[in-house]
């Protein structure tokens, strides 16, 4: 199957960050959701942003907040994409950013609000650059560790990139990644070793399986 993208969400420190980069993560996700323990200010952010490698994309995750907003948020920090928590598809135009709306899903009839979503926006003539589907915990945005219904999202195509979050860890990337085969994966919780604080081993553990889960089997060298 394709290269899978993998976003390392929640960072909080520089050293997380390029440490998330390092071990070959194609995003790294900046939580500016106060009620979240991996919340953010800008200043901090910012230093995060710095530090970056060039080719490591900085995500913000924004709750709560006009997409306007949103925009001059990531334009001040300079952020390649923001993914916020709308039930309808903004009236602002996000470009130049990347727009990657988020889901919580526990059945069938949310998979058809997404199809909904994204044909709205398509017909504005703004398509989401992706849709992000989490696990739905009552009260709870993401960063939970609880998994989404794989089984529900096998096959499923909204449209646009289907970037899978909830519950995941190194031990079960691959698996789902098989399962559901989208186009990216995004990790916060399942490689910490506090709310916040990413484990260096478990991130590069991560990235590794999520990469290998979507290389093409090699065939057996003849004995």
């Amino acid at each position: 199957m394709p290269h899978v993208r993998v976003k390392i969400c929640g960072v909080t420190t520089p050293a997380d960050a390029r440490q998330a980069a390092e071990a070959g993560a194609d995003a790294v996700g900046l939580n500016f959701y106060p009620k979240s323990p991996r919340y953010l200010t800008p200043q901090p952010a910012a230093a995060i942003v710095r530090g970056l490698p060039a080719f490591t994309a900085p995500v913000g995750v924004f709750v709560g907040m006009a997409l306007r907003q949103v925009c001059a948020a990531a334009y001040q920090l300079g952020l390649r994409g923001v993914q916020t928590y709308d039930e309808s598809p903004p009236d602002d135009d996000p470009f130049p950013f990347a727009h990657v709306p988020a889901f919580r899903v526990k059945d069938a009839a949310g998979l058809d609000h997404i199809r909904r979503y994204v044909a709205a926006a398509t017909d504005r003539g703004r398509p989401p650059a992706a849709v992000l589907v989490d696990s739905y915990v009552e009260g709870e945005l993401g960063g939970t560790g609880h998994k989404a219904p794989w089984h529900l999202l096998a096959g499923f195509d909204p449209g646009v990139p289907l970037i899978l979050a909830g519950g995941l860890t190194p031990a079960n990337v691959a698996e789902a990644i098989t399962l559901v085969r989208p186009w990216g994966v995004d990790v916060a919780s399942g490689v910490e070793s506090a709310p916040g604080r990413k484990d260096p081993a478990k991130v590069a553990a991560f990235v590794r399986a999520a990469k290998a889960a979507a290389e093409p089997a090699r065939p057996a060298r003849p004995s």
